[in-house]
Order: C-alpha cells, then structure tokens, then sequence
C-alpha cells in the first residue's frame, strides 16, 4: 500500500498548483494531491473535502487539516520507523496551524517528499532538515 502511494504520488509530479484542484496534470494544491492518491488507492474519497480559502484554520481556530487526518488515516508515533508513502503534515511556522500535506518517497540520504507547492506545482523534494523540523504529524494509510 504505501509503496503504491509512493508510485501514484509521483505520477502527479509536474502537475501545476491551483488552489483547491484534484486533478491530475490539470492542477492540484497540497490536500488535492492527497485525495487524488486516496482515489487511486481506494476509489473513492472517504469525506467531502470543504471550500476553503488559502489561510484556512488560521481564521476561526482549530486544526481543520489534522482533524480530517485523524478521522481518516492512522496516525504514527512520533519515535516510530519512518516509512515510504507516510502522509505528512507540516506546520509553516512555530505555533501556526498545520496546513501542508505532502507523502514520503525516500528515504535515509534520499529522504525526499512529493507536495504541491504554489509557485513550483506537485515537486519532489528533499526532506532536508528545515522541512523535518516542520513535521507536526505523520500517517499512514488506513488497510482497504
């Protein structure tokens, strides 16, 4: 399973940010890119992803990002092995919201993640040591 997440993540490289897509090669943001490799696992997405706009739970509080990951995915502890096609949740700053997903591809010396960025569409990119100091939470994917 998630090396198969790994496979249809990279599929989606080269794909062009925009806000709110799904599709590939047509356009996706960092969330669209996840429900589009959910559908490529499973079918079907598990919940309706809401409208929202670029500074979502930054306004009106909560975590609306990591609550949907909870509800949806198996979330991993933060000392357990890391592994390929994990789900990761990234908060930009310290104290903000967790607001960007992308999925491991690599791993040790390649430690690498596919995410759609704005400005640069899916990427995959080195999970350097800033990216991994932003790590909020880490999942996998729930068994079919």
């Amino acid at each position: 399973m998630n090396e198969r997440a790994v496979e249809l993540a990279r599929g989606w490289i080269g794909t062009p940010y925009v806000h709110q897509g799904s599709a590939r090669g047509a356009g996706a943001d960092c969330l669209g890119l996840v429900r589009g490799v959910w559908r490529g696992l499973y079918g079907t997405e598990p919940e309706a992803a809401p409208a929202y706009t670029a500074d979502w739970g930054e306004t009106g509080g909560g975590e609306p990002l990591l609550a949907a990951a909870l509800r949806n995915l198996v979330a991993v502890a933060p000392d357990a092995h890391e592994g390929p096609g994990e789900v990761l949740l990234f908060r930009m700053r310290d104290g903000a919201v967790a607001k960007h997903l992308g999925i491991r591809a690599g791993l040790g010396e390649a430690a690498s993640f596919v995410h759609a960025y704005d400005r640069h569409g899916v990427v995959e990119s080195p999970l350097s040591a800033p990216w991994r100091a932003r790590i909020a939470a880490r999942f996998r994917w729930p068994e079919p």
